[in-house]
C-alpha cells in the first residue's frame, strides 16, 4: 500500500445510475480491493431489488460490506456508518487491501469527511413544547424568533425550513447558546487515513435520465420484480411509511400503488420522477465538495481513468 504516514482509502461517489459499483468492481480486477458501501438503502436485508443491490455474484468476488445489515423495521445513522467505515477501513488496510468506498448517500460522505457536530440530543419535553409553538404560530413566524436569537442560522433558513428552525430553537432552549456558536466550537476531526474522492458526473443529464428510467423499468419487470418485493414487506405487518427504509426511493411510490393510491402508469412515472430528483440533489451535494476528482460517468473508460488515479498514490 502507500508509503505515506497514513493509508489510502477512495471514495467513489455518484448520483444513482451513474455506474459507481461497475466502476468499482473493474478496478478489484486490478487491485485488491474490498468495498465498503456507502449508500442508506443497502444496509437493510430484504430490500434487494428497488435498491439495485450487487447481486450475490458480484458480493462473492469481491468482498463488501455494510450491506444486508439491518432489518427494514430499523434505522442507521451518519455517526453509526461514521464508526463502521473508520473501523472498516483500518481492516481492510491491514489485510493489504484497498478500501473503495462507493455509493450514493451523500450525508454519509459528509459525515465521514467532515465529522459529526456536538450538538445535543434532542429532548422530547422542549420539542413538544416547540410543536405546539409551531402549530400556534406558524413557521414564517418561528423563523422570525430565531432571527432574533441566531441570525446567523437564520439567514442560512427558509422560513418554511420548518424541520431546521424547530432543531435551531430547541438546540438554544436546552444549551442558551445560538447553534451558529456551537458548530464555530467545533473542532472537525482528521480522519486516520487519506480519502482520495472521485465524482461520477453525468457530461450530459438526459442520458443519465435515460439511465434511471431504464433501470426502474427493469425493476417492475423483473421476475420477482420490485412490486413483489414491496408486496412482501408489507405482509410483515411491522413496517409502514414513516420508516427511513419505506421511504426510499421507489419503495414509498410502490407502497402507495398496493394501497390503491395511484395506478401501474401513474406509480411507474413518480418513481422515475423522485429517482430523477434524487439524481439532482446527489449532484447538488458532490459539486459542494471542492476536493473530488471529477470524471463523467458516461465515458466508455472510466475505470481506466480512474485506476490512472489510484496506483500512483498506491506507491
Amino acid at each position: 500500500m502507500s508509503h505515506a504516514a497514513k493509508p489510502l482509502a477512495v471514495a467513489i461517489m455518484g448520483p444513482t445510475a451513474s455506474g459507481k459499483t461497475s466502476a468499482a468492481l473493474q478496478i478489484a480486477q486490478h487491485i485488491p480491493c474490498e468495498i465498503i458501501s456507502v449508500d442508506s438503502a443497502l444496509v437493510y436485508r430484504g430490500m434487494d431489488i428497488g435498491t439495485a443491490k450487487p447481486s450475490a455474484e458480484e458480493q462473492a468476488a469481491v468482498q463488501h460490506h455494510l450491506i444486508d445489515i439491518l432489518d427494514p423495521s430499523a434505522s442507521y445513522s451518519v455517526m453509526q456508518f461514521r464508526q463502521d467505515a473508520i473501523k472498516l477501513v483500518s481492516e481492510i488496510n491491514a489485510r493489504g487491501n484497498l478500501a473503495l468506498l462507493v455509493g450514493g448517500t451523500m450525508l454519509y460522505f459528509k459525515g465521514l469527511r467532515d465529522g459529526l457536530d456536538d450538538l445535543p440530543e434532542a429532548d422530547a419535553t422542549v420539542r413538544s413544547e416547540l410543536d405546539h409553538e409551531f402549530t400556534q404560530f406558524g413557521s414564517p413566524a418561528m423563523h422570525q424568533r430565531l432571527q432574533a436569537l441566531d441570525p446567523i442560522t437564520a439567514n442560512r433558513l427558509k422560513p418554511n425550513d420548518t424541520q431546521r428552525i424547530h432543531r435551531a430553537l430547541e438546540i438554544i432552549q436546552l444549551t442558551g447558546q445560538p447553534m451558529s456558536a456551537l458548530l464555530a466550537k467545533s473542532d472537525k476531526p482528521t480522519l486516520p487515513f487519506q480519502l482520495m474522492s472521485f465524482s461520477l458526473e453525468p457530461s450530459e443529464r438526459s442520458v443519465l435520465h435515460d439511465r434511471i428510467r431504464a433501470r426502474f423499468d427493469a425493476m417492475l419487470s423483473a421476475q420477482p420484480s420490485l412490486i413483489d418485493e414491496v408486496k412482501g414487506l408489507r405482509a410483515r405487518g411491522d413496517l409502514h411509511l414513516g420508516l427511513p427504509s419505506m421511504r426510499c426511493v421507489g419503495y414509498r411510490q410502490a407502497w402507495e400503488y398496493l394501497e390503491d393510491k395511484t395506478d401501474l402508469a401513474a406509480m411507474r412515472e413518480l418513481g422515475i420522477i423522485a429517482t430523477r430528483q434524487l439524481a439532482k440533489r446527489q449532484l447538488t451535494w458532490l459539486r459542494s465538495m471542492e476536493d473530488r476528482i471529477t470524471f463523467d460517468c458516461l465515458n466508455p473508460d472510466l475505470s481506466d481513468q480512474l485506476l490512472r488515479h489510484i496506483k500512483p498514490a498506491l506507491g
